[in-house]
């Protein structure tokens, strides 16, 4: 069974959001699949719409409130429904999309983008219908999309056709493909330094794969006996592994691994019986997990410790009789530390929109609490996307929380901007129309150039 012990997280808690924190009025995409359907920077949050065109709606964080489909501005450039999407962990404004159309495109999102105003009113903008770039070499449709962890503009992708594929996206080229899935994949997630990529697989396989080279160093064998999908979660840097999925009697389990030896797991600990897959949610800084299914309101938190039992229960977590479609988790930059907000996480539900859950942990103090906040990753890549190709590997950059320190991290710092395509063809245009004029100039006045 899961103890409880002393912790500093022992007392975190989350009240239900009001309905003035919410982001409602969307009509959902229907695609089903084993994507997380809601993904978040620390500025925005992204989820698939119905509709033609692959429509997907990108809100702000700051800016809860209700959509209205005929006013506020939404991305669309696919011609067929998204899947997934992720924001590049360096940029937030950044978001990569992957479509039935069986293509991926980079957005790069304006920065005055207002789908609602302060009053949580629709607020009326121009749709984002032109890419940054397209990622073009999956023959089907594109289920699932990850960014690298510590290099800038890695992304790594999986697809119908059974294969995983590593990305420059700024060079607009494959790094590495990998074409031996054998199935679908279910889930694809990078390790801390992001030299590994572990994939499951509905043929009941976890690859664990050098992404530089597109090859399987290593596999685990049917980590769980059911036939559900298999997530999973790199614990840190400990060289442990986590995944969660159903026994043969259908019960949802966890279970943790030595990356070292994963003949049998070190811990396995049953759940309950409901159907929705298990989303590990983990947050690595803490070593808090967040474990949430898909299809019911629970949301279970646990310790991890580096020694057995590895998983202590913190507390009951958040209950609520409203079910999930998806979650994931808003980056640490996001939070409101100064309320000792120490995670936040985006609920989708399938007709009450999108409910932030924040969680918090009871302090007295006004002041920075610098033991439940470590430093998290920070926004500046630790390494290009050619260093890392070319075998460079590191922790990821990290930041301190404390807002006193937010110059020292790099807050106001000029970032990469990326253009267009078109942008590009256009300001080439007018460059070469310039030089003519400047050389008819030239000429005019009898002087000589070469």
């Amino acid at each position: 069974m899961f103890k409880l012990r002393t912790s500093k997280y022992r007392h975190v808690f989350c009240d239900p959001p009001k309905p003035e924190e919410c982001f409602t009025g969307y009509r959902l995409n229907t695609v089903t699949g084993d994507q997380q359907y809601i993904k978040a920077s620390a500025k925005y949050f992204a989820i698939s719409l119905a509709g033609g065109g692959g429509p997907v709606a990108v809100g702000r964080l700051d800016r809860p409130g209700r959509f209205d489909a005929h006013t506020c501005p939404i991305i669309e450039g696919h011609t067929g429904s998204v899947l997934d999407c992720d924001f590049n962990p360096f940029d937030d404004s950044m978001l990569a999309t992957a479509s039935e159309d069986t293509t991926i495109k980079l957005w790069g999102i304006p920065d005055d983008w207002e789908p609602t105003d302060k009053s949580g009113n629709a607020f009326k903008g121009t749709n984002l219908t032109e890419s940054l770039t397209d990622l073009v070499g999956h023959r089907k449709k594109v289920t699932l999309l990850r960014f690298h962890p510590t290099a800038s503009n890695v992304l790594a992708s999986t697809s119908a056709d059974q294969t995983v594929k590593v990305w420059d996206t700024e060079k607009g080229e494959e790094i590495s493909s990998y074409g031996e899935m054998g199935d679908l994949t279910q889930d694809m997630v990078w390790d801390v330094r992001g030299d590994m990529l572990a994939t499951s697989c509905k043929d009941k396989l976890i690859r664990f794969m050098d992404p530089r080279e597109g090859t399987a160093s290593s596999t685990l064998k049917s980590p769980h006996d059911g036939f559900k999908s298999v997530k999973m979660a790199y614990l840190g840097d400990s060289g442990k592994f986590l995944t969660t999925g159903v026994s043969k009697s259908a019960a949802r389990e966890v279970k943790i691994w030595d990356l070292k030896n994963t003949a049998k797991p070190l811990v396995t600990e049953k759940i309950d019986t409901a159907s929705g897959a298990l989303l590990p949610l983990f947050d690595s800084d803490t070593n808090v997990l967040y474990l949430a299914g898909k299809g019911d309101g629970i949301i279970r938190l646990y310790e991890f410790e580096d020694s057995a039992p590895y998983l202590h229960k913190l507390n009951d977590g958040f209950r609520s009789t409203q079910s999930a479609k998806g979650l994931c988790m808003v980056p640490k930059r996001g939070l409101d530390v100064m309320k000792c907000e120490t995670a936040r996480i985006l609920k989708l539900t399938n007709t009450q929109g999108v409910h932030p859950l924040t969680f918090t942990v009871p302090r007295k103090s006004d002041a920075f609490q610098d033991d439940i906040f470590p430093d998290c990753s920070s926004s500046t890549p630790a390494h290009t996307a050619e260093q890392w190709a070319g075998g460079s590997s590191k922790e990821p950059c990290k930041q301190s929380l404390n807002p006193a320190m937010a110059q020292a991290n790099g807050a106001g710092a000029k970032k990469k901007t990326f253009k267009s395509v078109t942008t590009l063809a256009k300001e080439l245009e007018e460059a070469k129309e310039r030089i003519v004029y400047l050389e008819q100039k030239l000429k005019d006045n009898h002087i000589t150039f070469k």
